[in-house]
Order: structure tokens, then C-alpha cells, then sequence
């Protein structure tokens, strides 16, 4: 699989906005804010729900299912709590979009989806 996942322009949220992206094997929650465009994993990794159906509220998504967050430019817990999910860069070149593969880098106090 290539490391850039090309996101189709017509996939893309409009700004304050959100859409959900399968693309390359992957089902990811791309969300506009402030001008910049963030990308997680859809699924919580504690029960399964789709994040990009949850509130957003000060950088941090809360799972429609139970209500964990999860902040959308790190995929971390806030304060902690153990979980995380996956968080892709976004870049754009020669006004394509595209998702970075690249290992996220780890938060200081959570593994991705465990507890």
C-alpha cells in the first residue's frame, strides 16, 4: 500500500464541516476546522462508534456510543484514559489532498485501542 492515500476533491468536507472517507482499505472521519483538515479513524476502539457522527467540541470528537473523546489532531484521550485511535497528517500538494500512513506518534499515556 502506497503512504499517501490520495482523498478524491469531492470527498473532502467544506470547512466547519465533516465527511467520512473509504479510501485504500481505510474508513477514516476527516473533519474541517479552522481552515485545516484533520483525519482519524471513523471507529471508536472501544465499541465501535462512527466518530464522525460525534459532537465536536474544542478540538476533541466524543464517540456518539459512550461519549469517550478523542482529540482530532492527536487521536488521544484528553487527560489521559488509555485509548486512542489512529490520527493521519493531511498535506496538499499541487492542490491534491492526501493522507499520510506514517505511524502516529504515541500519547503520553495511551496505546492505540486499549485499554
Amino acid at each position: 500500500m502506497s503512504e499517501l492515500v490520495h482523498i478524491p476533491q469531492h470527498k473532502l468536507p467544506a470547512p466547519g464541516s465533516r465527511s467520512i472517507v473509504r479510501e485504500a482499505g481505510l474508513c477514516l472521519a476527516l473533519f474541517h476546522v479552522d481552515g485545516k483538515l484533520y483525519a482519524i479513524d471513523d471507529s471508536c476502539p472501544h465499541a465501535g462508534g462512527s466518530l464522525v457522527m460525534g459532537l465536536l467540541e474544542d478540538m476533541q470528537v466524543r464517540c456518539p456510543a459512550h461519549g469517550l473523546k478523542f482529540d482530532i489532531r492527536t487521536g488521544c484521550m484528553p487527560y489521559g484514559g488509555g485509548m486512542r485511535v489512529r490520527s493521519y497528517p493531511v498535506t496538499v500538494v499541487d492542490g491534491q489532498t492526501f493522507v499520510s500512513l506514517h505511524q502516529t506518534p504515541e500519547c503520553k499515556t495511551g496505546r492505540l485501542g486499549a485499554f
